[in-house]
């Protein structure tokens, strides 16, 4: 049965000018599969021009109502949702997010069944697309940027400024880095993935653990760690990482030994609720907190990384947190930690993320359209039914959308 999917424009402010689909994916599409049809809505932010949609076939209108399903990126805002369709895009209402509640009443309301690209998952549950290795490329470019910026060793132009991941490493290659370089690089997904390949492309070698935190180096490094290096059962036993994941209320932090040989910290962890902070405020109040500059990716502010006390900006990317006081100061300030905290940072690559974004939805999403959803991805990710009410996999919504909670 045929189908038409529309190429929504987006609406929310700041602009984001990345997509679902490239105008060469579209076409993609269209040729893996002969009744799926794709028009795309007019729009002067997106990163490809209408112009390129029309050259490879797509229709661009003004209005595209007719369409079976929606596919943007941001939240749309509630003035802009039509009724009785289906869409897709990163809703931020999964975590019950207070800002976004009115926006999950409206899509029940109008009876919109809502697929979040968060919840585009395996049977595992573990996450099938998302922009989390261009989060991490970006992240650890824009932590050079600042190492460079604030101790007056090098510059580099901001991400948005340069075409595409080739050009941003390509002025990675005219920096020289400091040889008492020590960075610490926590988590193991796809922002990690992102943010490793930004420093193996640096040529800073990576160490294993032991050798990290016992010997001195005549270069840079770094040092990959997951949450059982940073993380240890309170008990003194042998910690388990799937028993941290179910329940890591026996654990305590022991990121400290990374903090006292480190200067350089890149967070693309994942952060679970009710895992202990990698470092408090106390921690970084210590003489020998040796971390003087934080590139955090994961962002959950006032968190598990203490200096993280609010997101930065596309526009304005670094802020300085002063331990001992607890507050912001300028960067540069003796005794802080430089921070960059900018919570979208896919968005500074948006010809790169889109692309890389739309493979991804290709490979998952489309076929499910058109094999009866043989894998269960749109029945999984299904939040919200076209009666108006949460599928059974989202019940726990209920006091959200209620305003309960």
């Amino acid at each position: 049965m045929p189908i038409t999917f529309a190429i929504i424009k987006e609406r929310k402010n700041p602009p984001d000018r990345r997509v679902v689909f490239s105008p060469e994916k579209c076409q993609e599409v269209m040729q893996q599969f002969p009744d799926a049809r794709i028009i795309v809505e007019a729009s002067d932010i997106r990163i490809f021009p209408d112009s390129a949609y029309k050259a490879v076939g797509c229709e661009v209108k003004a209005d595209v109502s007719e369409a079976d399903v929606m596919l943007g990126v941001k939240e749309v805002p509630v003035e802009a949702l039509i009724p009785n369709k289906k869409y897709f895009f990163f809703s931020h209402t999964i975590k019950k997010q207070p800002y976004n509640r009115k926006l999950l009443q409206a899509i029940l309301k109008h009876k919109i069944q809502l697929f979040d690209h968060e919840t585009i998952v395996k049977k595992n549950n573990a996450r099938l697309i998302g922009f989390g290795r261009y989060a991490g490329l970006v992240g650890a470019y824009n932590g050079f940027r600042l190492l460079g910026k604030r101790d007056g060793i090098f510059e580099l132009p901001k991400a948005e400024t340069l075409p595409d991941l080739n050009a941003m490493k390509a002025e990675l290659d005219k920096i020289t880095l400091p040889k008492s370089l020590k960075i610490i690089l926590s988590g193991t997904g796809k922002v990690t993935g992102g943010a490793k390949e930004i420093l193996d492309h640096l040529n800073v070698r990576e160490v294993q653990d032991e050798a990290y935190l016992t010997q001195d180096f005549n270069e840079p490094v770094y040092c990959l760690i997951d949450v059982m290096e940073y993380n240890k059962r309170i008990d003194g036993q042998p910690g388990d990482k799937y028993e941290f994941y179910k329940d890591p209320s026996g654990y305590e932090s022991d990121f400290m030994k990374y903090a006292q040989v480190s200067n350089f910290f890149i967070a693309g962890h994942f952060y679970g609720n009710g895992a202990p902070y990698l470092f408090t405020r106390e921690d970084a109040k210590k003489p020998e907190f040796n971390i003087d500059l934080v590139a955090d990716i994961s962002c959950d502010i006032d968190g598990p990384v203490a200096s993280t006390i609010r997101p930065s900006t596309i526009a304005d990317p670094f802020y300085a947190y002063d331990p001992q006081n607890e507050v912001e100061v300028p960067v540069g300030t003796p005794g802080s930690i430089a921070v960059m905290a900018v919570d979208n940072l896919p968005c500074e690559l948006p010809k790169d993320a889109s692309e890389g974004f739309g493979e991804m939805f290709l490979d998952h999403v489309i076929p499910a359209f058109f094999n009866e959803d043989t894998k269960g991805i749109l029945e999984r990710a299904r939040m919200t039914t076209e009666e108006g009410t949460l599928t059974k996999r989202f019940q726990y919504l209920q006091d959200y959308v209620e305003g309960k909670e």
